[in-house]
């Protein structure tokens, strides 16, 4: 009889054992089996002698987060980003470390300028990738990329975080219609845009 009341409290002890292992976290956040959240996504629009480029970012604007960064991911869109908000304006130093594929890294000014990029970061080093200048954010996106971009030290970042959003907004869309709005030419109608056919004399 003793051992069968043991038994019997001893299932539900261990279930609950059980469970309180399945919910638990890794407490470092760069455990490939930790949880941490993200801000965003935000669009990001950097300023190129080409014109302007949107991108999409994830912020890492906590600890965590930018302890994480893209850790353990495999992939990245050519047209996502990570964006790490530093809070303060401070020379900073980004890793490699856990990061399975080649990145492009940003280092931006407060005020939204680049300062520095280091293209095709090499994935899995643990090589101190310093900033040279303070700076107040990075953005990370693939590798590469910004060359196919066109983006370049000098280029100017436009985001909430650097107080100059409003304004990029204003400059994509004055592209998009410089994009489909072309005048007429001289052989078209002002009004549709189609060719006009010359009078016969």
């Amino acid at each position: 009889m003793m051992t069968r009341m043991i038994a019997a409290l001893a299932a539900p002890l261990a279930a609950l054992a059980f469970i309180g292992c399945a919910h638990a976290q890794p407490s470092d956040p760069t455990h490939p089996d930790a949880v941490v959240q993200y801000g965003g996504p935000d669009p990001i629009i950097i300023e190129t002698a080409e014109g302007p480029v949107e991108l999409i970012a994830e912020i890492a604007d906590t600890e965590a987060s930018r302890q994480r960064g893209l850790m353990h991911r495999e992939s990245i869109g050519p047209n996502e980003a990570m964006l790490f908000d530093f809070e303060v304006e401070q020379p900073v130093a980004i890793w490699m470390a856990n990061t399975l594929i080649s990145l492009d890294i940003l280092y931006v000014r407060a005020d939204g300028t680049i300062a520095k990029i280091i293209a095709h970061a090499q994935p899995l080093s643990r090589r101190s990738l310093p900033s040279d200048f303070p700076v107040l954010g990075v953005i990370e996106i693939a590798g590469g990329r910004a060359g196919e971009l066109g983006i370049a030290p000098g280029d100017l970042v436009r985001h909430a975080l650097f107080g100059t959003w409003e304004t990029g907004e204003a400059a994509l869309e004055e592209a998009d219609d410089a994009d489909s709005d072309e005048e007429p030419g001289e052989d078209a109608d002002e009004d549709t845009g189609e060719p006009v056919e010359e009078a016969a004399e």
